[in-house]
């Protein structure tokens, strides 16, 4: 799999994830803007060099990148981060949202900057980091982008409401932006990866840690950057090991005069996990549940779309 002279930027590559990715990429041909604002996992500016050091790993090694360190929060820099890769190679032919920041704390003790720096990094940011290769990914008829989810977004995690709730806010924008991007071969995946990097450091025990090296994790990364990527997909990731995610719905029980004692008394069927599917848009499970409530009225219903 090779990405010869494709443009990628990935963001938050100072170190980690994104580091490995940045690396990655550049090792299989791939031109690379190596970003980070250089903080502290909480997002205090440590006027970190990283960046640039990345960037002298992966070009002492024959490789090909620069960096920027863009506020991924700030869309004037983010601008300035594309057009910087556009006059430099031309295109941007893929994007890797991976900048984040943690700041834990219980719910009752989460204080509303917290959790909105939180949401702003991570969810925002990845909207405006999007947003800024948009049109030019449609104007080229391709693109990949890769957003960077959790475990903690997916199923919960103490202590990290803020952390969580963004990252289950990345699942809804691939959602919708692998819909709008179809039709100009757009493809926007989520990677949910649980990786040993410096947010973590304290958490692991020595040996999960070395199993979880971020390393074990980038080759999926880039499957979902390739050309022959899926689109719309949730991979988890860690230590090597691959699954993917998915949000599914039971085939329920339509109640034809609802009320709460009847939806009480058929909750088991009604969470039966037998033939559950996946629903590829919103609009989908609006003519399922429609359709479903028509045949059970014998009613004639036809959609005209």
């Amino acid at each position: 799999m090779k990405f010869d002279k494709q443009v990628f930027i990935v963001t938050g590559a100072g170190a980690g994830l994104g580091r490995s990715h940045a690396v990655g990429l550049a090792e299989r041909g791939a031109y690379v803007v190596v970003n980070d604002l250089g903080v502290t996992p909480d997002g205090a500016l440590d006027a970190s060099q990283a960046a640039q050091g990345v960037v002298e790993e992966i070009t002492a090694a024959g490789g090909v990148a620069v960096a920027h360190g863009a506020d991924v929060t700030d869309a004037a820099a983010v601008a300035d981060m594309v057009d910087m890769a556009k006059q430099a190679w031309g295109r941007v032919d893929g994007l890797v949202c991976n900048a984040g920041i943690l700041r834990d704390r219980s719910f009752g003790k989460m204080s509303h900057e917290d959790f909105a720096k939180v949401i702003s990094v991570h969810l925002t940011g990845a909207m405006i980091c999007c947003q800024a290769v948009w049109s030019d990914m449609r104007a080229q008829g391709y693109g990949r982008i890769v957003l960077t989810s959790s475990a903690s977004g997916l199923y919960g995690n103490f202590g990290q409401s803020n952390y969580g709730a963004a990252k289950a806010g990345l699942m809804g924008l691939m959602n919708v932006l692998a819909i709008e991007g179809a039709r100009d071969d757009i493809r926007v995946n989520l990677l949910a990866p649980t990786a040993a990097t410096r947010m973590t450091e304290g958490l692991l025990p020595d040996a999960a840690a070395a199993l979880l090296r971020p390393e074990t994790i980038t080759p999926g990364l880039l499957y979902l950057l390739s050309q022959n990527a899926p689109t719309k997909t949730i991979l988890a990731a860690g230590a090597g090991h691959f699954a993917v995610t998915q949000v599914t719905e039971t085939q329920g029980v339509t109640l034809t005069d609802p009320t709460p004692e009847s939806v009480a008394a058929a909750f088991d069927q009604i969470a039966d996990p037998t033939d559950a599917q996946v629903i590829p848009d919103a609009f989908s499970q609006t003519r399922r549940f429609t359709q479903a409530a028509a045949a059970a009225q014998d009613l004639d219903l036809k959609w005209t779309s």
